[in-house]
């Protein structure tokens, strides 16, 4: 079994949910032990891997066994961690990397969405801001950081209820608002009968058998008869203990609680309803389960021991045959709150209509630069295609204006051929022929051939 509830009860739970020796008749090979709430913490799954290598350590279980509330939260327990087995160190060495190693890829995700890029980034500076782990160290997992893991835990269960209302109320003002502006697009007619509708729906909504009041008598004689099958007479506040302590671990947690509440839930809320809505219902079962919390948790460690619910059952409250408001029936917000919280969606619908219209203009720039640059590119495809046919043209020209003619049988070459004399050549460039190449020079004596 698993320290299932050592999440939500930041590791009390795990003294009391070891596994317990059972005969083995009891055992079943196919039953698989349930998964543990998920707490909604950012490190769940980093808490929950801890948690089950812790629980593989024997001396590690023994000592939670042996441990309480106080020693565990005050970070005692966490000393005990130097006397476990290596191999788990060595996993939890591991898991604590892996945990560094996924914060920082969150913060870089962050930074990248919030800053320009290549910025410098303090990696230790802003692992800090994490509490669950001990940022100097990122390495190794140390006692130290199993004392942080306990402290945040306990820290951020404590503030996770008030989260959650603070949730359903912004929930159920936006559920109003949205409900206001639909009846304002709407003629008086309309108007009158959807507003008829409502108010019809509401009062059906009402319209429920009573509502046990969490943790009295009549509410848990209620489950022991409807729930358990058993006779209301002869109800047992110890045996009820027993019966709904479903894992045996000598305490009801969060979960066991809440599920004593659902006969009165049923009561009000049915998912077929129009007029029910299941997040109402949701909170109601908080709100329920704070309820018995508040009157009977004495050390406030998020369990109830035997000891602390049979004190419940001796208790004036718990013998009072009183009614239980629901939530529909209490004022969750005021109209102030209400007025604010409008005043705050207005502003963001006009920061949202401002981003959005500087996308539009983004949008449209864009497409004008587009046509231009389709433009320039047509521009060019047609100089390329113009260069491309002059190429052509000036290769085939002088292809065509070659003619050759067959010459005369007997005309010389016309590269042998002397040129013609200019007609009309200066006579200073004239030069006179030799006039009888057959006259002697006068030295020589004239020869006369008989």
């Amino acid at each position: 079994m698993q320290l299932s509830w050592l999440l939500a009860a930041v590791l009390f739970a795990a003294a009391a949910s070891v596994p317990i020796d059972r005969p083995k008749a009891e055992k079943k090979a196919e039953e698989t032990p349930p998964e543990p709430p998920d707490t909604g913490l950012y490190y769940h799954r980093y808490l929950q891997e801890v948690i089950n290598v812790l629980e593989t350590d024997g001396h590690f279980r023994e000592k939670l066994q042996a441990a309480n509330a106080e020693d565990i939260k005050s970070g005692k327990l966490s000393k005990e961690l130097d006397f476990v087995s290596h191999h788990v160190r060595t996993k939890l060495d591991e898991l604590k990397r892996q945990e560094v190693s996924r914060l920082r890829m969150l913060l870089k995700a962050k930074m990248d969405a919030t800053m320009e890029q290549n910025v410098q980034m303090d990696h230790l500076g802003l692992l800090k801001q994490f509490e669950h782990l001990d940022p100097q160290n990122q390495h190794t997992f140390e006692a130290r950081d199993l004392e942080l893991l306990i402290q945040a835990a306990t820290k951020d269960l404590e503030n996770y209820d008030a989260a959650h209302h603070e949730e359903f109320k912004r929930y159920e003002m936006l559920k109003e608002h949205e409900r206001r502006e639909y009846l304002k697009s709407l003629d008086e007619e309309k108007r009158q009968a959807e507003e008829a509708r409502f108010q019809e729906l509401r009062q059906k909504h009402k319209e429920h058998p009573k509502i046990n009041v969490p943790g009295s008598r009549d509410q848990l004689k209620e489950v022991w008869e409807e729930t358990d099958g058993l006779d209301p007479s002869e109800f047992n506040p110890k045996t009820f203990f027993k019966l709904h302590d479903t894992n045996s671990d000598g305490v009801l947690d969060e979960q066991e609680l809440e599920a004593l509440f659902t006969k009165e839930l049923e009561k009000v809320y049915d998912p077929r309803n129009e007029e029910d809505d299941m997040l109402e219902m949701e909170e109601e079962r908080l709100r329920m389960r704070e309820h018995v919390m508040k009157n009977v948790d004495l050390n406030q460690d998020r369990l109830v021991t035997l000891e602390e619910f049979l004190k419940s059952t001796e208790k004036k409250e718990f013998n009072e045959a009183g009614g239980w408001e629901t939530v529909d029936e209490t004022q969750v917000y005021s109209e102030a709150e209400l007025q604010r919280f409008e005043a705050e969606l207005a502003a963001q619908e006009a920061e949202l209509g401002r981003q959005a219209e500087q996308l539009r203009r983004q949008h449209q720039d864009l497409q004008e630069q587009q046509v231009r640059l389709d433009a320039q590119k047509k521009e060019y495809q047609q100089a390329v295609l113009q260069m491309e046919q002059r190429k052509s043209q000036h290769g085939e020209a002088p292809v065509e204006e070659l003619k050759f003619q067959a010459l005369a049988p007997h005309a010389a070459p016309a590269d042998l051929a002397v040129p013609a004399a200019p007609a009309h050549a200066p006579e200073q460039n004239h030069v006179e022929p030799p006039q009888n190449q057959q006259q002697q020079s006068p030295s020589q004596p004239e020869v006369q051939i008989q």
